[in-house]
């Protein structure tokens, strides 16, 4: 195996692999948080809230159709 022409044993390899899986997955949930301007403290989202408004506007939209 090519693992072992560079003398790391197999459960090395193993290791290695892993850690570079978690370290590109960090790397790029990072980049996409930076690319999309998302902040680490940001407020969750009130599901309710948001239909409550979403609600109100379809009534105010139904009324101005009227």
């Amino acid at each position: 195996m090519v693992w072992e022409d560079l003398g790391i044993s197999s459960g090395t390899a193993i290791i290695v692999l892993i850690a570079l899986y978690f370290v590109i997955k960090w790397a790029v949930k990072n980049g996409i948080k930076e690319a999309l301007g998302i902040k680490d403290g940001m407020e969750k989202v009130d599901f309710y809230k948001v239909k409550e408004q979403l609600k109100g506007e379809k009534n105010k939209l139904e009324d101005f159709m009227k």
